[in-house]
């Protein structure tokens, strides 16, 4: 089996590639900024039952600066790069999130053609497919590109667009023989391995919590994180992934933050009865968002309906995603147990 890289080893999303490119039988180095952190990894791995753990070495490697990164990809066969920055609240200059995006993503290409990589698999995001467009019915595609000039962007969508459309600009100017292909992911839930979750289970864990007195009218596309897993695999080692998006999504409408606090309470009985039960008025969020900057970026898309159409990742690579209601249930339970 190869030697593959994950990049932000620490992370959510990297966490599950680690965990299913071990049980695969490959070999995994994982980048972290700090080696500091090698062991509250290791010990999360293990406790999601992560098997072959003495098959993972770590290396330190920042996205913000060269160091390491030629370390980091010597003697990969594939890289997965999934390390980018997901703030929960808005920066005030946007550049800290797209410069450290983009140019991430340019190293991290660079030391793989640099070290003879076969294929770098990137994680990108429905962000940079489904925003700065005018309300549509029909499901959002991997044609698509989100609009970096579109009035009221967020600094999120505009980095991921950016660092995603740089890398591609990599790969057809400079890239050689090295191949990508890009994972798109939506809101990514299911079970944590450790502390150290994403914005978007955070999300989750406050409605657990009862620090919401009710929910945004606000709607997500949802997907398990062992499925985006799943996918990043598959897009590494199937031939017909070279050169190509996909997104991930379950199957279904997207869902409402009412309606995911609605299978939460169904399916967690007492350990939900914090979540909210009401919606609330758009005029209310707008108001509070003043005071709170994690719900600043979240106000242009106040009342918008999206869907996206996972049929692509379905179609050529064989991916099966599991139902967006497993992927909350599996989220609210391993915060539960976290507790």
């Amino acid at each position: 089996m190869s030697t593959v890289l994950v990049t932000g080893g620490s992370g959510f999303v990297a966490g599950h590639c680690i965990v299913q490119l071990l049980a695969a039988g490959h070999d995994v180095r994982a980048s972290l900024r700090s080696l500091r952190r090698e062991h509250e990894v290791r010990t999360a791995l293990s406790g999601a039952g992560a098997e072959q753990l003495e098959r993972l070495s770590f290396v330190a490697a920042d996205l913000e600066a060269d160091a390491g990164w030629a370390e980091a990809a010597s003697g990969c066969e594939y890289v997965l790069h999934v390390a980018s920055p997901f703030p929960a609240t808005v920066p005030r200059d946007e550049n800290e999130l797209i410069v450290p995006a983009r140019d991430g993503a340019l190293r991290v290409l660079r030391a793989a053609r640099q070290a003879g990589v076969k294929r770098v698999v990137l994680t990108s995001s429905f962000a940079a497919i489904g925003y700065g467009h005018p309300p549509q019915s029909a499901p959002f595609d991997e044609t698509v590109w989100t609009k970096v000039d579109a009035e009221g962007l967020a600094p999120y969508p505009k980095s991921k667009t950016l660092a995603e459309r740089a890398a591609w600009n990599y790969i057809a100017t400079q890239g050689g023989g090295l191949e990508l292909a890009v994972v798109n992911p939506v809101l990514v839930l299911g079970p944590i391995l450790g502390s150290d979750y994403s914005t978007s289970v955070g999300f989750m864990k406050r409605m657990l919590d009862g620090a919401l007195i009710g929910c945004p009218r606000l709607s997500f596309g949802i997907v398990d994180v062992r499925d985006v897993a799943s996918l990043h695999l598959a897009a590494m080692t199937d031939p017909a992934a070279k050169g190509e998006r996909f997104l991930a999504v379950c199957d279904g409408d997207f869902m409402s933050m009412l309606a995911i606090a609605k299978v939460l309470r169904s399916r967690l009985g007492d350990a939900a009865k914090k979540v909210p039960t009401r919606e609330l008025p758009d005029w209310l969020v707008r108001l509070a968002a003043r005071r709170m900057p994690d719900l600043k970026q979240a106000v242009p898309e106040l009342g918008k309906t999206k869907s996206a159409t996972n049929a692509k990742a379905k179609r050529v690579l064989g991916w099966t995603p599991r139902s967006a209601e497993e992927a909350i249930v599996a989220t609210g339970q391993s915060l539960v147990a976290q507790t």
